[in-house]
């Protein structure tokens, strides 16, 4: 899947956010799938995900029940081609516990390119309407053997016809996050491939491979093979078992053989896995790389084992306070090496080397009387995500403690993320993280509060910056939101 397609509609925020700070605010997610039918040609699906906590709900005899406006408009050049406009129910509610609901709308398109537009208003909601456009691109997927775009589903059910989702027999809900965390053990894909029927024989393969798109390197024992049948339209319905996959992105690949092995299309699912996976090495028949070890001194290992623990994940984590409470640097220095030859096999050396020289520039610029560099929030934030796009630096100000807003264009398939840093103490150089919009970061809905507390008091627990006033000198929360 292009991670670039799926959009996120939010007001007042141009960035991906979860954050429950601005419940008033309708987000939603769109993501396409094109597809082909014989009878009908090439179309797209339009795949939505409204944040169920972002809907203004209104009492109804069976719980509480929101409403969303949709208006769907696809342009080529200035001409309308496709448009639906309706208003969408949301399931009912119960006990004020709400979850995030679907919706799937399907157009006919000829091959060619298209601006989607897509308006989303709260009808219960004094607020503006959510708008965003962007390109999309028709490919023919009738005229040669192809593949449809890979689908990822939530769940798939036996279902009817009558039902939006309902597609080769199922239905199936999208899921528009290419994120799996450790607490999913499957993949469940669905897609379909085209004029298979053209071939000579009445029978292909089909190739599932997992590629860690950082190394290249192919997950040998995801790799399997099965034949089917040719047919005009082949739909493929599969359940990929992640449990094992660890941390790191990847590629799911399908590709069609023909029977003498040649390769005929491939359609690719780009994903990201973050998995407690703990991965044992064999440290008392591990050899010494000396041009490793070489570009560490005696003194030094301790620190440099201990710099890690920022880009560790946490079964790694327990492994290198292990290996620190042994105190034995023969020790220290294999698990150094092996944690490399993990996390960059091929370039290991290189990529220490790497590392190693932004563990000196974070000590440089954010160390204090108590902290190693890599030990403090901007540090780790620094070595675990690397240099932000932009930094924004206030010591000095009437009402608000010093602080540091740090936005990344880019953090993996997350865009525009922010850190907000702040020095209560004002002495010492010691930055602590306040707020981050990140998946998985401090969240806290009252960094301005805190930020500005020497000349405000508590808000109420609904609202705790209810009396966080505008004041001289105070912009973080403007600077926080521009980017």
């Amino acid at each position: 899947m292009n991670l670039a397609r799926t959009l996120l509609f939010i007001v007042g925020l141009t960035c991906v956010n979860f954050s429950i700070a601005q419940t008033n605010n309708l987000r939603a997610y769109m993501d396409n799938k094109q597809f082909y039918a014989p009878e009908a040609g090439n179309y797209i699906e339009l795949h939505f995900q409204f944040v169920g906590y972002s809907v203004n709900y209104l009492p109804v005899p069976e719980g509480l029940q929101g409403e969303v406006a949709v208006s769907i408009q696809i342009l080529e050049d200035t001409k309308i081609v496709g448009q639906d406009a309706y208003r969408l129910q949301t399931p009912i509610m119960k006990d004020s516990l709400v979850d995030d609901f679907y919706d799937v709308r399907r157009f006919a398109l000829n091959p060619g390119k298209y601006t989607l537009s897509i308006e989303l208003i709260d009808l219960n909601s004094k607020n503006p309407a959510v708008k965003a456009s962007q390109t999309i691109v028709i490919e023919d997927l009738g005229d040669a053997i192809t593949a449809s775009d890979i689908e990822v589903i939530e769940y798939a059910t036996k279902g009817d016809e009558t039902s939006s989702f309902y597609k080769s027999g199922y239905e199936m809900i999208p899921r528009l996050s290419t994120f799996f965390p450790s607490q999913l053990s499957s993949l469940p894909v669905y897609f379909e491939l085209y004029n298979t029927n053209t071939l000579e024989d009445t029978v292909c393969g089909l190739k599932q491979s997992i590629i860690n798109t950082d190394s290249g390197i192919e997950l040998s024992e995801f790799t399997s093979y099965s034949k089917l049948t040719t047919a005009e339209v082949l739909p493929i319905l599969r359940n990929v078992d992640i449990t094992k996959i660890p941390t790191g992105k990847y590629a799911l690949n399908y590709t069609l053989l023909s029977r003498n092995m040649t390769e005929l299309t491939t359609q690719s699912y780009l994903f990201e896995r973050s998995n407690d996976v703990e991965i044992v090495v064999d440290f008392d028949n591990m050899v010494l790389d000396p041009s490793f070890q070489a570009s560490i001194t005696n003194d030094s290992v301790t620190y440099y084992l201990e710099s890690l623990i920022p880009i560790a994940k946490p079964a790694e984590i327990r492994n290198i306070i292990d290996v620190l409470k042994m105190k034995d640097l023969e020790k220290e220095r294999k698990h150094i090496q092996a944690f490399w030859l993990k996390t960059s096999p091929g370039t290991s050396y290189e990529s220490w080397l790497k590392y190693k020289a932004q563990v000196q520039l974070v000590e440089r610029l954010y160390s204090n009387n108590f902290q190693e560099g890599f030990e403090t929030d901007r540090g780790r934030v620094y070595l675990q995500y690397g240099s932000p796009t932009n930094v924004v630096i206030r010591e000095v100000s009437s009402t608000e403690y010093p602080y540091e807003i740090w936005q990344y264009n880019k953090i993996g398939v997350f865009s525009n993320k922010r850190f907000i840093f702040y020095n209560p103490d004002l002495v010492n150089n010691a930055y602590r993280l306040l707020h981050s919009d990140m998946i998985g970061e401090l969240k806290n809905p009252s960094w301005p509060q805190i930020l500005s507390k020497r000349s405000t008091v508590d808000g109420n627990i609904d609202d705790p910056n209810s009396n966080v006033q505008d004041h001289f000198g105070g912009s973080s929360n403007d600077l926080f939101r521009q980017y």
